[in-house]
């Protein structure tokens, strides 16, 4: 939180000079030491922060590289004449229990090709999947179980 104090007073001031560093230092230290006394912030709230914001930066590369994966799959299906067909729905329940996560999931599989998110309601989802090997082990992809690990990262906060 120091840091992300220090670089919004480099911002607002539109420049880095030695005075202005020097300055924000103090001025960051200042409002640091205010949130750690009066808000209920410390350090170890910092640490986790950053694991988990370093851990949704790891989640964001895993998604890419799922989506390209599955646009190639998704082609050579498209592409294929050969290739017969299955639309599938899925109904699966997760044991996310954050509902920004459950969000995420959903969004996640919606931005995967081949298949999308036709349902969310509490625990439940239902998946519509343009072939059945795209919904196989839906319910235990990588998605899921990162963000299963996120969940656990983030009640460490609590």
């Amino acid at each position: 939180m120091y840091i992300l104090f220090f670089l919004c007073w480099i911002i607002f001031n539109g420049q880095l000079t030695v005075e202005i560093g020097i300055i924000g230092i103090f001025v960051a230290a200042l409002l640091y030491a205010f949130i750690c006394k009066f808000m209920g912030w410390s350090f170890n709230k910092d640490i986790h922060m950053m694991q988990y914001a370093l851990f949704m930066i790891g989640y964001l590369f895993v998604l890419i590289w799922e989506i390209l994966k599955a646009n190639f799959d998704t082609m050579k299906m498209i592409f294929t004449s050969k290739y017969e067909r299955e639309p599938v729905l899925v109904t699966f329940r997760t044991k996310i229990k954050s509902p920004v996560l459950r969000v995420l999931l959903a969004n996640s599989i919606t931005l995967t090709p081949g298949t999308i998110t036709v349902s969310l309601e509490d625990d439940t989802y239902v998946v519509h999947a343009l072939d059945k090997d795209f919904a196989e082990g839906i319910e235990d992809s990588v998605f899921v179980r990162m963000l299963e690990k996120a969940e656990r990262i983030g009640k460490k906060d609590e």
